[in-house]
Parts: structure tokens; C-alpha cells; sequence
């Protein structure tokens, strides 16, 4: 029963770790990268369908996106997607084929704006695998009358020092993507 509820809480918070990490790679940085655009979400006939399912992403330089539709009548909707996006600043042009976004330079500014963005997102994600660890420990002291004293005592630390690794580690992601965004 225990470990059911302790390889359940550390699935949720791998999954939370993961999730992310993502976040943290839709925030831009001196370079285009199609992981940025992960989150966009196009108009497609009335339904919200995310950009990679409606078009290929390449990436030629450093700082220009090729947005290739697979039905060309869905290019001005990706398009006004691209260009609504928050936080991307990106410059779309379509040419009837294609859709080229090209990224302007980041100022310093504009770089620290992005690491107080990729720090609040580290700190909900946070958030969110404490809020499993709660929800674990709920579900462990339900288990109280079932398993003796000292297997709650001991799981609960078992699912602080869970908590602790996972934490952790959106920390570590979190430090690297600083870096990346504070690098000229």
C-alpha cells in the first residue's frame, strides 16, 4: 500500500519535472528554436490545434524560423498565431508558401524580463510537486490504522526526500535556462 502510494507520487512529479522543463523551452532565447512554438495554438477551422500537427518546423539560422504548412489555406491563421504569441515577439511574413518568422535581437532588458518569466514557471512548477507531496501524505494518513506508526514515519520521509530530488531538479533546469537566457 505504501509503496503504491510512493511510486504514484514520484510518477506525478517525474511527469510535473517534465512538464517543466517544456515550459522553460517555449521561453526564447538569442536563438529561433522550434521547441518555442510548441505552444502555439492555431485557429484551425474553428479548433484550437497546436502548430506542429498543422506545419514542419525549420530552423535555417540562427534567428529565423520556417513555418511550412502541410494545407496551405491554414497559412494566415498560423500566421496571426505566431504573431499573437506572448512573450515570442517573433516577426512573421508569409509569402503564399511558407511562413518565415524571423526573431529580433534581445536587448538586456528584454533578457531579464525572460528569466523573471522562467522563474515564476519554475516556482508554480514547484508549486505543483508540493502539491502531490501533500496530496501523498493525505493518502498515507489514511493508511494510519492499516500499517503500524513507524512505516508512516518512515514512508513520509521517504516521500520528503522524493519531494526534496524533485524539487531539486526543476531547480537545476531552472539554472540552466537562466544562464542560456542571460548568455549574449
Amino acid at each position: 500500500m505504501i509503496a503504491d502510494v510512493l511510486a504514484d507520487a514520484e510518477t506525478r512529479m517525474d511527469r510535473a519535472v517534465e512538464a517543466a522543463k517544456e515550459d522553460f523551452a517555449t521561453v526564447r532565447t538569442g536563438r529561433a528554436n522550434p521547441q518555442m512554438f510548441q505552444k502555439v495554438m492555431v485557429d484551425y477551422y474553428g479548433s484550437p490545434t497546436p502548430l506542429a500537427q498543422l506545419a514542419s518546423l525549420n530552423n535555417p539560422e540562427a534567428r529565423t524560423l520556417v513555418v511550412t504548412p502541410y494545407d496551405k489555406s491554414a497559412l494566415k491563421a498560423i500566421e496571426t498565431a505566431i504573431r499573437d504569441m506572448p512573450n515570442l515577439s517573433a516577426n512573421p511574413t508569409n509569402d503564399g508558401n511558407i511562413v518565415r518568422v524571423t526573431l529580433p535581437e534581445l536587448t538586456a532588458e528584454r533578457r531579464k524580463e525572460f528569466v523573471k518569466i522562467v522563474r515564476g514557471k519554475g516556482e508554480d512548477a514547484k508549486v505543483h510537486v508540493r502539491g502531490i507531496r501533500r496530496k501523498s501524505k493525505d493518502e498515507l494518513d489514511a493508511l494510519k490504522s492499516e500499517v503500524g506508526e513507524d512505516e508512516l514515519v518512515r514512508a513520509e520521509k521517504e516521500l520528503d526526500a522524493l519531494t526534496k530530488a524533485h524539487v531539486d531538479a526543476i531547480d537545476e533546469a531552472l539554472k540552466r535556462k537562466e544562464a542560456e537566457l542571460l548568455e549574449v
